[in-house]
């Protein structure tokens, strides 16, 4: 029998709206799932049951009193431990700040609980969203759905696992290098990466710098991009922050694929991608490639990408975290402490560069849309390792030169500030899942997310490519 928790939030909000559910009987069914599975997952650290209870309480009263509903009214979220949340804590998954309660909501948490969202808690991130490993000194690693020796991927691993699990509906995530897009396909969900300044991330570090995105994960497109449009919206101190485009708001549809002209490729030209993904990619395109008006063989240049963005990243993460390796190191993950080493060994000369390949990059990749409406390509480059490791080492033998080039898959396309959707595709030879991404050039926000809308419902109708759910009974305590 279907559970509530198991529905998708876009059926949960029609049924809210129709007085088929009750807010409360959504949280306590949230509730007891958490409790029955987490235990073998350690996806939802902090929980907020009591004060989600009484929200819920209200949600309903609410609904009863024929109020105006809001856009996520009486849905559960789980809100990424990055994100601060008013007198919930918020330990960024650092040992410096374990006990860290903030009086009051980021703007995007408040921008969730204005559309009615009811935070049911925070979910499980590496320190500081350093590395695509969910694991931290303050709580631990989290483990896959589909095998919880094995990464869920990260940094927004605690969000896509609980989602996979029913524990919510709907979680938040962030993306610099892939975090919300490489848990997504390691767990089998939706995560969407958007422009820069659809989401406004007044808390980014260095506001100059535009790759960190906040961003939605949902189990399906549509609700992934319910999320977006409550997540949408402006904030003065973020430099990049815009006013959404008008069509961001309107009900999404289903783009159609005999008119989108589609780039398909297995490593966008120079991304470590093992064998066993290539070959995957190339088995499941082929199920898709004939529903678009075009699919073309092709890569874009990302050669300078791999430099660009750990050069870059350097530069963000001494700015950011610079003053806690120095004094705190021992207390911090190897993840943070590479980041802020390599950072910290970079030339003037070094960024400068760095910055006019990035330049490039942007560039090269907006001329692609000339003749192509979006890029589709792997979101993985290898399946999901065991979650003791900090990360993969090597590919097909070949060894990556530092700890994040497996990432660049994920890392070049935000090198050239696009913006993205990546939605489940099966599952890979190892029986874990496998993602796709669909990108296009920024402010095609709601164009990537229309087409992979339709993508998704092709691949719904193949058995090997149907979004994969995890076993719940074997993961119950």
């Amino acid at each position: 029998m279907t559970e509530l928790c198991d529905l998708t939030a876009s059926e949960l909000r029609r049924m809210i709206g129709r007085k088929d559910i009750s807010p409360v009987e959504l949280v306590e069914s949230c509730i007891d799932r958490i409790e029955s599975v987490d235990a073998q997952l350690n996806a939802m650290v902090t929980k907020s049951y009591e004060r989600a209870r009484a929200e819920a309480r209200k949600a309903e009263q609410a609904v009863v009193d024929g109020e105006e509903l809001g856009l996520l009214h009486g849905l559960p979220v789980g809100i990424k431990d990055l994100e601060a949340t008013a007198e919930i804590r918020t330990t960024s998954g650092s040992k410096l700040y374990a006990d860290n309660v903030p009086a009051r909501d980021q703007g995007v948490v408040a921008n969730i609980r204005e559309a009615g969202g009811i935070i049911l808690g925070k979910t499980n991130t590496p320190e500081f969203g350093a590395g695509a490993n969910t694991r931290n000194l303050v709580f631990g690693a989290t483990g896959n759905p589909f095998d919880p020796v094995k990464t869920c991927g990260g940094s927004s691993g605690g969000s896509a696992v609980a989602l996979a699990t029913g524990m919510v509906p709907l979680a938040s995530g962030s993306d610099y290098g892939g975090s919300l897009r490489t848990p997504a396909s390691f767990c089998g969900v939706v995560g969407i990466r958007p422009s820069p300044g659809v989401v406004a991330a007044e808390g980014r570090p260095v506001g100059l710098l535009p790759f960190s995105v906040l961003g939605p994960m949902g189990r399906t497109v549509d609700d992934a991009y319910m999320l977006l449009q409550a997540q949408a919206g402006t904030d003065p101190h973020d430099p990049f922050s815009i006013a959404p485009l008008p069509d961001l708001y309107s009900p999404l549809e289903q783009a159609d694929l005999g008119s989108i002209r589609a780039m398909i490729t297995p490593d966008l030209g120079s991304a470590a991608m093992s064998n066993a993904y290539r070959s995957i990619f190339a088995e499941r395109s082929g199920l898709f490639r004939h529903h678009f008006a075009a699919a073309i063989d092709a890569s874009p240049d990302f050669t300078e990408g791999d430099n660009c963005f750990e050069v870059l990243r350097g530069v963000n993460f001494v700015a950011a975290h610079g003053a806690r390796v120095r004094d705190h190191r021992n207390d911090l993950s190897p993840n943070v402490v590479d980041n802020v080493d390599r950072g910290l060994a970079y030339s003037l000369a070094n960024v400068a560069e760095a910055h006019l390949q990035q330049s490039r990059i942007a560039r090269a990749w907006l001329d692609l849309f000339e003749d192509i409406d979006v890029v589709i390509c792997p979101a993985a480059s290898s399946t999901p390792f065991p979650h003791d490791q900090w990360s993969v080492g090597e590919i097909d033998g070949k060894a990556m030169e530092t700890y994040m080039r497996w990432l660049g898959i994920t890392y070049l396309p935000t090198m050239a500030l696009a913006c993205g959707v990546a939605l489940p595709c099966g599952l890979d030879q190892a029986g874990m899942p496998f993602g796709i991404q669909v990108l296009s050039a920024p402010g095609n926000d709601r164009l990537v997310a229309e087409v992979a809308r339709a993508l998704e419902s092709v691949l719904q109708g193949h058995d090997a490519t149907r979004r994969p759910l995890p076993n719940l009974e074997s993961l119950r305590s």
